[in-house]
């Protein structure tokens, strides 16, 4: 299969594209032998049916690849000192995420995230050092209740107070000695960053 999947939550609608994944998975385990056909057309017809990761999750639990869904934890902190932090590719993502820095930039790129919450909450306390934080296309941000000492903040990103259609950043905390930048994915001809 390939490894373009990314698990979501377990109430996150899949699209066709997603269920085709499911199907390319059941397909592979029937060529490996791992079903046998009547196993294979049962299996097919439950994912086709299926509607969320959760409800296709029984059909593939015991196949190679990992699961379909996920749990993202309720709280996790993320420490640097002297040095720089970053995550970028596919991490799932907490629903409260703390970030501590000293001296030290922090670069959080969600675009690929698993994130399985509507709303996420960021908790700061940045000391002389930059924070950049990527969003997914779609989602909102809410900085108004971030302290910035000695720094400035710059959103390219859609401003709110309030959830929208799509995911929904709260940032909160203490932004010391650096910048904070909220921006989308920048994309010049073949390059992403």
């Amino acid at each position: 299969m390939s490894g373009d999947f990314a698990p979501r939550g377990p109430e996150s609608r899949m699209s066709n594209a997603d269920r085709d994944l499911v199907i390319e998975r059941l397909h592979v385990a029937v060529g490996d032998g791992r079903l046998s056909l009547e196993e294979f057309e049962e299996r097919l017809n439950g994912v086709l049916e299926s509607r969320t990761f959760g409800e296709v999750e029984r059909f593939v639990h015991d196949l190679p690849g990992g699961p379909m869904s996920v749990t993202a934890p309720e709280r996790s902190e993320l420490r640097t000192t002297a040095s720089s932090l970053k995550r970028r590719g596919r991490w799932v993502v907490p629903r409260l995420l703390l970030v501590t820095a000293k001296a030290g930039s922090v670069k959080l790129d969600f675009t690929d995230a698993v994130i399985t919450q509507p709303v996420v909450d960021i908790e700061l306390d940045v000391f002389a050092g930059s924070t950049v934080l990527v969003l997914p296309q779609g989602a909102t941000v809410d900085i108004d209740n971030v302290e910035l000492i000695a720094g400035s903040s710059r959103v390219s990103a859609t401003m709110s107070a309030f959830p929208g259609a799509g995911h929904h950043f709260v940032i909160r905390g203490k932004q010391r000695a650096g910048n904070l930048v909220v921006r989308h994915r920048r994309r010049f001809w073949r390059w992403q960053w």
